[in-house]
């Protein structure tokens, strides 16, 4: 995880911390719940990242990547990330739940954005400390409160929640391709394989992070679909997951959460 200087919120939430005082976006339905399975909430926590992002000049017939704009929102949003989790490490936490990711334009300049990471940061009352990652870095998660007791009690902890970007040019059909399909149901072949080719970029760099942040799998990803502020023909394929992995805490005393009602009575 990258080291970066912390900006803004640290003194507020320690000074909170040591009144006994904790925020949280959490519902009353999971906040119960956490506590019922030995979790506190500490605080919430947010990381921020206000980004300029620039543009690429590319061949209006030629599908492609575009990579400055690709790495620019790959490294907006890690920013944003970085420091939510850097403010969840300095409240002593063990994780982040319920991670929301979100971007918001500004009038100020076009290609101004500001990245926005914000969760609810938790310890495990039993043993604080002993679910933080190998890097010491808190865990983080996209996942709702009662998705993460669930994982929770079938012997799982989440990793990091991690994401694949891809800003992809498609290129724009010839005027006698255009005459053609004026009027007719046809594949457009030019879209269908550059959508095809962005979103398994995504998918694969989605992969690649959760790797390297030790997970064994990923569990709610999805793929949002973007044109931002470059036009119809450039288009951002995020994909977003929870990486996780075995936590090895006493599993057999744990009760997994079953689908099948009981007939008992």
């Amino acid at each position: 995880m990258t080291t970066l200087p912390t900006i803004g919120g640290e003194d507020q939430q320690l000074a909170e911390l040591r009144n006994g005082l904790f925020t949280s976006d959490l519902s009353v339905d999971e906040f119960i719940l956490l506590r019922q399975n030995g979790f506190s909430a500490k605080g919430m926590v947010v990381g921020s990242s206000i980004y300029h992002v620039g543009l690429q000049m590319m061949r209006w017939s030629e599908s492609t990547e575009i990579g400055t704009l690709t790495a620019a929102m790959h490294e907006a949003r890690e920013l944003a990330l970085t420091r939510m989790l850097q403010e969840a490490a300095s409240i002593g936490a063990d994780g982040v739940v319920g991670v929301d990711l979100t971007l918001q334009m500004y009038e100020g300049g076009q290609g101004v954005l500001e990245f926005v990471a914000i969760g609810t940061a938790i310890t495990y009352d039993d043993a604080p400390g002993t679910l933080v990652l190998s890097n010491k870095a808190p865990f983080s998660s996209h996942l709702s409160g009662q998705d993460f007791v669930k994982l929770w009690k079938s012997g799982y902890i989440p990793t990091h929640f991690s994401f694949g970007v891809c800003v992809y040019h498609v290129a724009h059909a010839s005027l006698r391709a255009t005459m053609k399909q004026a009027g007719a149901n046809v594949e457009m072949p030019l879209y269908t394989q550059a959508v095809y080719t962005a979103r398994e970029l995504a998918m694969e760099r989605l992969q690649a992070e959760a790797t390297s942040w030790q997970a064994t799998g990923i569990v709610g990803t999805s793929i949002q679909v973007h044109n931002h502020v470059w036009g119809e023909h450039a288009i951002e394929f995020l994909a977003l997951g929870t990486g996780i992995r075995p936590h090895g805490l006493n599993v057999a005393a744990l009760t997994p959460p079953s689908p099948v009602l009981s007939m008992d009575k």
